[in-house]
């Protein structure tokens, strides 16, 4: 049982990664506009639209992550928040400022200061993925001893295991944002953006890629244990996955297929993260295993209910968002089209589907519940767990299911 938080945080950091990851890459983008074809105005306006929508729900993974730590494993989380004070405070001030600027930004078109809340926006954009990342090079070269505030408060984030997954994170998240940023000015039928975000697509990419390679040989001198631990066992088949998930999506950028291209972008990036975990285990921090760090059984049981409880909410009505958001439905110019008319006998069967997902969501939860919180062996809270997550699926089918009107 001490090792289902761990998941649930990986799981956040990887959707964190994925998503907020991306929208730093898009206000790097602003900065590094250039002239291209598009020009500079357009390329900005195109990077700030795409993340109108989703930009503040992208936070979610990161308050996750966090209070999922600080409470399945307390003592980790007061020698990592403790000793790595700066840059997580870096990080908060990025992110204040980063919203702030983006908020006044739209208040400004054509205004005196548009151009210094613009640069605000994109110096946040970097500074706040640098921060965070130095914050992971501590925590995986072994930098942040058991205490608080044990460990040195400079080297423990200013060392180069933290300096290159600091670059190596700005890196990632431009190279998702322009494989995104490309993908949505494919589907809005801007060519000349499309082309622009392709190129920078395939830059970013082979520089992210060479990056992470030079990066082994800092690992392999400044932190060995972390570099035994990602060239052995599953670690390195993780590494070995996101290379070839990341080779792909350069080949279907370069053939123009950015909806394939996402889906691979965010596996090299999701393989990432799980390689890191595997190659630390199943250590958390020098000398502190994840078992030795985990609360009490009591405490482990209602963060696994309240995760798979908040799940069944929070899961599918930002999936329904980002599934909106991909299909164009909350673009500005778009408008809906007249109600379209189900024919009766289809609209019978899809009446019968949700009656059955509405049987399925019920049913698992209260199983799942029920056994997770009274039953004893490991075997049978498992099962438990998965119940829940089942139940999390089929309101997720729910949320997601559009409404039909039958003749």
């Amino acid at each position: 049982m001490a090792e289902i938080p761990i998941v649930f945080i990986l799981a956040g950091l990887a959707a964190y990664t994925l998503l907020a990851g991306a929208d730093f890459g898009a206000g790097l983008w602003t900065l590094l506009a250039g002239p291209k074809r598009a020009g500079r105005a357009a390329t900005r306006d195109h990077a700030r639209h795409a993340m109108g929508p989703v930009w503040e729900a992208n936070h979610v993974w990161l308050i996750f992550v966090l209070v999922v730590c600080w409470t399945a494993y307390p003592l980790a989380f007061g020698s990592i928040t403790s000793t790595l004070a700066v840059p997580l405070f870096i990080a908060a001030v990025g992110i204040i400022l980063r919203g702030a600027s983006y908020a006044l930004r739209g208040q400004l078109d054509g205004a005196r200061g548009q151009r210094t809340i613009e640069n605000l926006f994109a110096l946040s954009s970097i500074l706040t993925p640098f921060a965070l990342g130095t914050v992971v090079g501590g925590i995986a070269s072994g930098r942040v001893p058991v205490g608080n505030a044990t460990g040195n408060p400079v080297t423990s984030w200013l060392n180069p295991t933290s300096v290159l997954i600091g670059a190596l994170a700005v890196a990632i998240g431009g190279y998702l944002a322009a494989v995104y940023l490309a993908a949505d000015a494919h589907r809005l039928g801007e060519r000349t953006l499309e082309l622009d975000f392709r190129a920078r697509a395939l830059r970013s990419g082979l520089c992210a890629g060479a990056l992470a390679l030079a990066g082994l040989l800092v690992v392999r001198y400044d932190a060995p244990a972390l570099f035994n631990g990602l060239t052995s066992g599953l670690a390195a088949a993780m590494i070995g996955v996101s290379a070839a998930a990341g080779l792909m999506t350069l080949l279907l950028v370069w053939r123009n297929h950015f909806g394939p291209a996402r889906a691979s972008a965010a596996l090299a990036v999701a393989a990432i993260v799980a390689g890191w975990a595997l190659a630390q285990k199943p250590r958390f921090l020098p000398g502190l295993t994840i078992d030795q760090a985990a609360a009490g059984r009591s405490t482990l049981l209602a963060v696994i209910v309240a995760v798979a409880g908040g799940a069944i909410v929070l899961v599918p009505s930002l999936i329904l968002l980002f599934r909106l958001f991909l299909r164009g439905r909350l673009d500005p110019a778009v408008t809906l089209d007249a109600t379209v008319l189900t024919p009766p006998h289809i609209a019978q069967n899809q009446k019968g589907k949700t009656r059955l997902l509405a049987a399925l969501a019920g049913t698992t939860v209260v199983i799942g519940a029920g056994v997770t919180v009274f039953a004893d062996p490991g075997w049978a809270r498992a099962l438990g767990i998965i119940c829940l997550f089942a139940g999390a699926i089929s309101t997720f089918g729910l949320a997601t299911a559009e409404p039909d009107e039958t003749t």
